[in-house]
């Protein structure tokens, strides 16, 4: 009689179903700190529910966003802190979704790994819980994917889904017209665009992400890990106040790309680059990398994360809303004049 032979199993291929167990147990606690009114359902159902009505609004528009972030992954993975990758997952969702005026309602992850690591999975989901919390945005589902072969030992992809509401006829951008003040935000750091170059540049400095810091405390790795702003909760309030007729999120294609897509056909504007400094890490990045100050605009933020279309009348009080609320805010010019973006001073 031959011997008998053991069958194989989902885990001999590689995917261990009990690890993806353990990881959503290990996340509800996060989730469940980001439950908001309107919330029905979370984890665990084939789908998430969600009341917009009980929410807050009355005649909503859904609005819809999706985003990732991009190599600075890479930075995450190669030094083991990927702690803050779930906040920038969530930035970028969510800071596109306050451009059309909508107030994030709920979150979606995808995480895609080749060999699930629970510990590492939870503290990226974590990140990601984090951005929701701080956002007003629930984390009501995900997937967690894991994939023999498709990935490199150690590597991860992931991937964020927004949506948000809001009333009917209140979308932005609305009534942008020449004479209107741009208003800029700080950004943290670099955010999540760009990191390609990024890499490039620590590269022909031979510099390690573990190495120090050439343009702050820690190491290079730490510093370029700094989590994208969230400039949700501020930008509702100044919606909220009246008088902002567009905004911008500041992500790949930096200024020169992203403010047109919120201005009139025809129309342009013309940014004051005296209005504020380069922070550091962009002054490094122009330095070692010998980067022309017209592609550090068009493919960095250059330490302006957003920018805010307001009514001349309203900008001081804006501004200074916006102050009260935590941000750093700049004039940075004002919208006028024939189609693109002007630019005037010098980026330093």
């Amino acid at each position: 009689m031959a011997e008998d032979k053991k069958g194989l199993s989902y885990a001999d291929a590689g995917v261990d179903i009990d690890a993806g167990n353990e990881l959503v147990e290990r996340i509800k606690p996060a989730a469940a700190a980001t439950k908001r009114p309107g919330v029905m359902s979370g984890l665990g159902g084939f789908g998430a529910l969600f009341d917009v009505k009980a929410a807050g609004f009355n005649d909503p528009v859904l609005v819809a966003a999706t985003d990732g972030v991009g190599t600075k992954l890479r930075i995450g993975i190669d030094t083991g802190e990927p702690d803050g990758l779930g906040i920038d997952l969530v930035a970028m969702c969510v800071n596109d979704l306050v451009c059309q005026g909508a107030e994030p309602l709920f979150f979606l992850d995808y995480f895609a790994t080749g060999k699930l690591s629970v510990d590492e999975g939870a503290r990226v989901v974590t990140g990601i819980a984090e951005g929701c919390r701080r956002s007003g945005c629930a984390l009501i589902g995900g997937e967690t994917a894991e994939m023999p072969g498709m990935y490199h030992d150690g590597d991860f992809d992931l991937a964020g889904f927004a949506v948000g509401a809001m009333e009917r006829g209140t979308e932005l951008p609305q009534g942008v017209s020449a004479g209107d003040v741009l208003l800029g935000l700080a950004s943290d750091g670099v955010h999540s665009n760009g990191f390609s170059l990024v890499r490039r540049v620590a590269e022909a400095a031979g510099l390690g992400w573990g190495d120090a810091s050439p343009f702050g405390a820690g190491t290079l790795g730490q510093g370029l890990l700094v989590p994208t702003r969230l400039y949700v909760k501020p930008a509702l309030a100044a919606i909220r106040a009246g008088g902002v007729r567009g905004l911008a999120h500041i992500t790949g294609g930096g200024l020169t790309e992203n403010l047109p897509r919120i201005l009139p056909e025809g129309l342009g504007a013309e940014i004051d680059l005296s209005a504020w400094s380069l922070p550091p890490v962009f002054r490094w990045l122009a330095e070692a990398g010998r980067i022309a100050a017209p592609e550090m605009l068009k493919t960095f933020n250059c330490g302006i994360g957003m920018v805010l279309v307001v009514a001349p009348e309203r900008a001081e009080a804006l501004a200074a809303l916006l102050g009260e609320a935590g941000e750093t805010v700049f004039r940075l010019g004002e919208v006028g004049g024939d189609k693109g973006i002007r630019y005037r001073g010098e980026l330093a």
